[in-house]
């Protein structure tokens, strides 16, 4: 790692958390690696300039999964900017065959890789680990620099080992918590779709994002954000209320420890600063 980039804390914004369209971006003095984009580009473009970034500061993608809420725009942006985009095999071949991705990655910017494997963008070193979703393949993310150790990981089915042990060495987690069970065993989703949710390869529920944090957490976290809340099954109030009781029962005490949020759905964080 050059010592320039060394000098520089990592930075982590949000640009949209949920079924309407997930966009992460993470930054070293200026150049960015964006994980997933499901919003439009539009929308997206309006967001850089509000928060003055660039499509020319951006030197890479990194995708999770194929499903169009968080790569409906990526061929588009990567044509546009000729970066590399990051994914799996099979993530790539879900993404050649999603008919709701307005354009593809262009073929000689795909870059494949594999699980448990590192690629270095941006000092930054990326290692994907295999999470469990109805989705042609996904994958988590492992980001490190230096100082510190993000983990990464929306649309988890169940909390497997590999999604604990990505946990187990982050001191900064994003991870999902997308509904409450009796919201969801209560609402309108027709039967099918609820199974599909709670069936192990669909979305994590509060109690089982609460019960992982408990179990994997790091004793030095230092902020968690819950992120892929449900609009329909899910309040950020509820999701946080959940969480936090049982991280307390476990003993942690998220106010004093560490900070915790939820990501909004539809709207752009601040940058956060890591380190």
């Amino acid at each position: 790692m050059d010592l320039f980039t060394s000098q520089y804390p990592l930075e982590f914004i949000c640009f949209g958390s949920g079924s309407s369209g997930n966009c992460y971006i993470l930054r070293r003095d200026k150049e960015c690696v964006l994980i997933d984009l499901g919003i439009g580009i539009r929308q997206f473009k309006r967001y850089l300039y509000q928060y003055g970034l660039k499509p020319s500061h951006f030197v890479a993608a990194f995708v999770t999964h194929d499903h169009t809420d968080h790569v409906k725009a990526i061929g588009k942006f990567a044509a546009e900017t000729g970066i590399p985009v990051y994914t799996t095999a099979l993530v790539h071949e879900g993404m050649m065959h999603n008919r709701f991705m307005a354009k593809k990655v262009p073929e000689k910017q795909v870059r494949i890789l594999k699980t448990g494997e590192t690629t270095s963008v941006a000092g930054m070193e990326f290692t994907a680990f295999p999470v469990p979703h109805d989705s042609k393949d996904c994958v988590g993310y492992l980001v490190r620099t230096e100082h510190i150790c993000l983990c990464l990981a929306t649309d988890v089915g169940s909390p497997t080992e590999d999604v604990c042990q990505a946990v187990r060495q982050a001191d900064y987690v994003v991870l999902e918590a997308n509904y409450d069970l009796p919201m969801l065993a209560t609402g309108r989703y027709p039967q099918y779709l609820k199974d599909r949710i709670r069936g192990g390869h669909g979305h994590l529920s509060n109690d089982e994002t609460a019960e992982t944090l408990a179990r994997c957490l790091r004793s030095d976290v230092k902020h968690i954000w819950l992120c892929h809340l449900s609009e329909e099954n899910n309040t950020p109030a509820l999701a946080l209320s959940t969480v936090c009781s049982q991280l307390e029962k476990a003993g942690r005490k998220p106010s004093e420890e560490f900070v915790i949020e939820a990501l909004p759905r539809t709207r752009a964080t601040e940058f956060y600063t890591l380190n």
